[in-house]
Formats: structure tokens, sequence, C-alpha cells
């Protein structure tokens, strides 16, 4: 596997590296040792298959704080997303900057999402199915959320959102000072 580090720093692109003969193609999508080696930690608690019908489903932006905090593997094995993350860690350089790829049944690659970075993803093709390998349990209490539209991130999605869930739909508006607040205490609170 390669490992492309995107702009922000501990997320990756991974691409499989196939190996082909005449009967078509293997490759390797999870190994530890690959991603330790390439300085990601963590094992999957986790995995997760999302179904969606119909281009322009969007999903998210979602995130677990500590002590549920979550990795996430996310691939696209039919279909087509553009998978959006953004960076929520308080003291990063890079809070509240995001990073867009596209995850394709036929690119195979995969995103490696942090602990402390929001995830998600707009369908791009009609029947999209995505894989997550997630790092924690869910713990819906953990969870909290950002608006996929919300103008203080402005994210340029790659065509519109036609289908979104209510809970979606309605996170409030980003206060960053009061984001970096929560975040920064469910850390603390999680190393005491």
């Amino acid at each position: 596997m390669r490992f492309i580090e995107t702009d922000l720093a501990g997320s990756y692109v991974v691409e499989p590296e196939p190996f082909e003969d005449d009967r078509g193609n293997f490759q390797r999508v999870w190994c530890a040792r690959e991603f330790s080696e390439a300085g990601i930690g963590g094992r999957p608690a986790q995995a997760n298959l999302s179904q969606n019908h119909r281009a322009g489903t969007l999903r998210g932006l979602h995130l677990q704080l500590p002590p549920a905090a979550e990795t996430k593997l996310v691939r696209c094995t039919r279909g087509a997303v553009w998978d959006v993350i953004v960076d929520l860690r308080p003291d990063s350089p890079t809070f509240l900057r995001h990073v867009g790829v596209e995850l394709s049944a036929t690119n195979r690659r995969a995103l490696w999402v942090p602990e402390l970075f929001a995830h998600g993803y707009l369908t791009l093709a009609d029947e999209s199915d995505t894989l997550y390998q997630v790092g924690s349990f869910y713990a819906p209490g953990q969870e909290i959320g950002l608006r996929w539209d919300d103008p203080a991130l402005a994210i340029a999605w790659p065509r519109k959102a036609t289908t979104i869930s209510q809970k979606d739909a309605s996170w409030p508006d980003l206060d960053p000072d009061d984001l970096a607040g929560r975040v920064r205490a469910a850390v603390e609170s999680h190393h005491d």
C-alpha cells in the first residue's frame, strides 16, 4: 500500500498496490504492520457498510469525542463518493481546514481519518456503497457534528446535495471558539 499524506497532518489517502495476472487482481486493503510502519496507529473495533441509493446523498459531518474518539479507514466499494474531512484538533495549525478526496470502486483509494476529524461524504453516483473500518465503538452520547453547508467551512462540494438526514441538516452554525473549547475539554478530561 502507498500512504499519501494530505494537507492535514496525520490524514492519508491509502492506495492499494494490486498484484495482477490473467485471473484479475489481488490487493491488500488492511495490514496492521504496514499501517504501523507508516506511523498510523489503531486497529478496527467495528466495520460498517453504508449503502446509498441515489447520487447526491450526503452523510455527515460527524465525529466522536474522547473517550470514544474514532479513527476511520473509509473506502468506496461501489460507485463513487466525494469524501471530506475537517480537522477539529483545537491546537492544530490546520484547525477547521478541510480536504476532499474522490473515493470510488474504480480508483480503489481509501482515506485514513485520524481522531478529532469530522468526516462526511456526498455520493457522486447512484448505488454507491462505503465501507468504514472504525477504531472505536459507536457512542451516540459522544457524537458531535458540523453542518455540511456551514459558511464558516466553505466546503466546495462537487454537486448539489439532494438527500440528507434531518439530523445532518440541522447541526447548528459553527462557533469556532465554542467548538475548540468543547473538543479541548473532552480531550483533557479523557487524559486525567
